[in-house]
């Protein structure tokens, strides 16, 4: 694992419709640098200030990831991973069908 891995990724809505991983630092620069700059604003340039200063270990990984979080929602793209991929949550004991016998 990298040292510039998010402990907790963050979960995007992409263009295309599907749920994009953002796991690293690099990923939400990517991302960010690929933000259409009409839509950019103030919450956008902390975002990215905050990543930038992060690659410079002026600023903790963890902030950087909250700030892009942070991004992401005000910009109504952050996605709850647990309803966009159901399948990855686990079932609860008992929730699993049987066969009657």
């Amino acid at each position: 694992m990298s040292e510039r891995t998010f402990d907790v990724p963050v979960f995007v809505k992409a263009a295309e419709g599907g749920v994009q991983e953002v796991a690293c630092l690099e990923d939400a620069c990517r991302f960010l640098d690929a933000w259409p700059k009409h839509r950019r604003g103030v919450i956008y340039d902390t975002a990215k200030r905050a990543c930038h200063r992060a690659f410079d270990g002026l600023v903790p990984l963890k902030a950087a990831r909250d700030a892009f979080e942070g991004f992401a929602r005000s910009a109504k793209i952050l996605d709850d991973v647990s309803t966009a991929m159901p399948w990855m949550a686990g079932t609860k004991a008992g929730e699993a069908g049987s066969l009657a016998a």
